[in-house]
């Protein structure tokens, strides 16, 4: 039996309703994934300085031509900026699609250095222990519960134990959700990379501090670095900040924060935190010992260091596109941006930094160095 005008009209409009649902659901999820629009959001005030100085690689002693192919490599691959700095001097730049230092991108896993770093400036005075203060001190809703147990350096190694989701929908209202997640491991015991861990952070340094997160972390870390403004996520109007991802800020200034913890979060002279918490986020953790606070460790894994031209490569990297080296060594630090969405299938992470490591003057290899196995570099020795 066939449908009459009018009921096949009223199906067409449904049909187009639904279709015009789903477009604009399409449409808000690849703008939200782009990072086009985070809101609402609350100001991470900066000092706007100047970047560091600039330099040629000469004065440095990195080769140009070892700088070109990272460069040529990065471009391959979708980056959207490469920035290399040595010694607090920015010695290269390449910027891709349009972008530029200033250009205002997700920072996507590079947020959670925030509240590991602004964590090292409460304990340094001493608003917390170092490291170990329970959690339950600051969090009053966990006293007496096996969860107040966990420790700052537990949050901080991503090894709470917490049987936290491994992302949050952008409309979760953040500690609600945080205090009613549940223990499904002993504290210390095994490393999730899952966004309650810095979640928690931010909402202990705000207990601690008296004040929100982002006027915390602007006052003790932002702005003392001269970064530009930046904005974090909030759950809803006035409610509480994303301390997981999705921090926009310049591009650029993530070449501060590398520089910040090469120096054991001394930064151009000036101590932010008490010399060691730098060191501490750079140790291997005994829950995951390829893992140090937020960032990869080179030197725990066999396989790992041997992929990397010197041992104390450390990487600050997520599930976007977004790569940070840092080399203590050579005092070399290196910024990569790229899409949110992650990197391709032939990525390398060590590509980038063995290139620019290589292409050192006082480079010396592993091998090379007294004690080194000659072998590793004179075949048949």
């Amino acid at each position: 039996m066939r449908a009459s005008p009018q009921r096949r009209r009223r199906m067409l409009v449904a049909v187009l309703a639904v279709a015009l649902v789903l477009v604009a659901g399409l449409f808000t999820w690849r703008a939200w994934r782009a990072g086009a629009r985070y809101e609402p959001s609350e100001l991470l005030a900066g000092g706007n300085e100047p970047p560091a100085p600039r330099v040629s690689p000469d004065s440095e002693a990195l080769e140009r031509s070892a700088l070109e192919a990272a460069s040529s490599y990065a471009g391959e691959h979708g980056s959207q900026a490469l920035i290399v700095s040595r010694h607090d001097h920015i010695v290269f730049e390449h910027y891709w699609r349009g972008t530029n230092f200033d250009t205002v991108a997700d920072a996507q896993a590079f947020t959670r250095l925030l509240p590991a770093l602004a964590t090292g400036v409460a304990a340094s005075h001493r608003l917390i222990g170092w490291p170990d203060e329970p959690v339950g001190t600051f969090i009053s809703e966990w006293q007496g519960d096996a969860r107040g147990a966990i420790t700052v350096r537990n949050l901080l190694q991503s090894a709470s134990g917490l049987a936290g989701p491994a992302a949050l929908p952008p409309d979760t209202p953040l500690v609600p959700a945080l205090l009613g997640l549940r223990l499904s491991a002993p504290p210390g015991t095994r490393r999730s990379d899952q966004p309650a861990d810095p979640q928690l952070l931010a909402l202990l340094l705000e207990r601690a501090s008296k004040e929100r997160f982002a006027a915390y972390a602007s006052r003790v870390l932002w702005r003392r670095i001269g970064a530009a403004d930046a904005w974090l996520w909030l759950d809803q109007p006035g409610g509480s900040a994303r301390a997981d991802c999705c921090l926009r800020a310049h591009q650029g200034d993530w070449i501060r924060v590398a520089e910040l913890l090469l120096r054991d979060g001394n930064y151009r002279g000036s101590e932010l935190m008490r010399p060691g918490w730098v060191t501490l986020m750079r140790s291997p953790s005994k829950a995951d010992p390829d893992f140090g606070a937020f960032l990869r460790v080179a030197t725990s894994s066999a396989g790992r260091a041997a992929a990397y031209a010197l041992p104390d490569v450390f990487l600050v990297a997520g599930a976007g596109g977004n790569r940070m080296w840092l080399v203590p060594s050579l005092q070399i630090a290196i910024l990569c941006t790229g899409d949110p969405r992650g990197r391709d299938a032939q990525w390398d992470d060590t590509r980038v930094p063995n290139l620019i490591i290589r292409g050192a003057r006082d480079f010396l290899p592993p091998a090379a160095r007294p004690g080194g196995d000659v072998s590793a570099i004179v075949p048949g020795h």
